[in-house]
């Protein structure tokens, strides 16, 4: 179905909705878009981190059950 469009379709559509939603709400939604992009890199990079911190912590956490019970 879309396999047809050529430079001059995506041209015309572009165009088309440049038209009917205008320069500013497009400028406003392709911020929004960008934001949340960021925000959602900010999230898996956050959530990496931490799961590395809690490798860290239990790999120092070595000794065995026993031992920290009877101490």
């Amino acid at each position: 179905m879309l396999n047809n469009i050529g430079p001059m379709g995506l041209l015309l559509i572009a165009v088309v909705v440049l038209v009917l939603f205008g320069r500013g709400k497009i400028s406003n939604l392709m911020g929004e878009v960008g934001k949340g992009i960021t925000a959602f890199k900010k999230g898996v990079n956050d959530s990496e981190k931490e799961i590395e911190e809690e490798k860290v912590s239990k790999a120092r956490d070595v000794s065995p059950e026993e031992t920290k019970d009877k101490v």
